[in-house]
C-alpha cells in the first residue's frame, strides 16, 4: 500500500519529523531553482520555494508536501554553503549574534495549494575559529541553510531560541495543520 503523502524533499529531517507524528510518506525530491528574487522578503522566499517544490511533483491523487527553510542575518538570506570555506564564513557571521529562521510548508491537494510560514529567532553563542573549523570538517553544515544543523552537533552552539524548536528543523505543528485540511492525520489522531 502506498503512503498517503508525498514529500517533495530529500531532507531526512523532514521525513523523520513526519514519521515521529506517525505519517508515512513517499520521498520524491523536487528540483527547483532556489535563487532568491530581487528584493524578495525571507518569508515570501520560503513560501515561494515550498509552493514550487510541492507543485513540481505529480501527486497521482495524493497530497504533496513541499518545504523550505532560510536562515536570515541582517536581512540577508544565508542559503546552503557552496563549500567548507563558505560554511565557515556563514558561521563566523552568525557567531555571537541573533538571527531569524523562516520555515514554510506548502501542501498541494487536488487543485488547492495551502501554505504556512513560521519565524523563529535563534541566538548563537560566540564561536572561535577552531570550533568552526572542527564543525566544518564534520561535513554537517554542507547541506544546511545557514551552515548549521540545530538538531545535530551545532545544538551546542545555540544559546537561546525564541519560538518553536521544530520550526527550525521543520515546522511540524504547521505541517500537521495543513495535512488535516487534506484528511491526512497523525497517529495520535487516528488512534483515538
Amino acid at each position: 500500500m502506498k503512503p498517503t503523502l508525498i514529500l517533495a524533499s530529500a531532507s531526512p529531517r523532514r521525513r523523520d519529523l513526519l514519521a515521529q507524528a506517525g505519517i508515512a510518506c513517499e520521498v520524491r525530491p523536487a528540483d527547483v531553482d532556489e535563487t532568491p528574487l530581487a528584493d524578495e522578503q525571507p518569508d515570501a522566499y520560503v513560501r515561494r520555494l515550498a509552493r514550487a517544490k510541492a507543485g513540481a511533483i505529480l501527486g497521482d491523487g495524493r497530497p504533496v508536501l513541499g518545504a523550505d527553510t532560510a536562515v536570515v542575518l541582517d536581512r540577508s538570506i544565508l542559503g546552503k554553503p557552496a563549500d567548507a570555506a563558505d560554511a565557515a564564513r556563514m558561521l563566523r557571521a552568525l557567531s555571537g549574534r541573533e538571527h531569524e529562521v523562516h520555515s514554510a510548508v506548502a501542501l498541494v491537494s487536488g487543485d488547492r495549494c495551502n501554505d504556512s510560514c513560521v519565524t523563529v529567532r535563534v541566538c548563537m553563542r560566540k564561536l572561535d575559529d577552531e570550533e568552526i573549523a572542527a564543525y566544518c570538517r564534520t561535513g554537517e553544515p554542507m547541506d544546511k541553510a545557514g551552515a548549521y544543523a540545530i538538531q545535530g552537533r551545532a545544538a551546542a552552539f545555540v544559546e537561546r531560541i525564541d519560538g518553536s524548536y521544530t520550526a527550525v528543523v521543520g515546522p511540524i505543528y504547521e505541517t500537521l495543520v495543513l495535512l488535516r485540511t487534506a484528511g491526512v492525520t497523525a497517529w495520535s489522531e487516528s488512534d483515538s
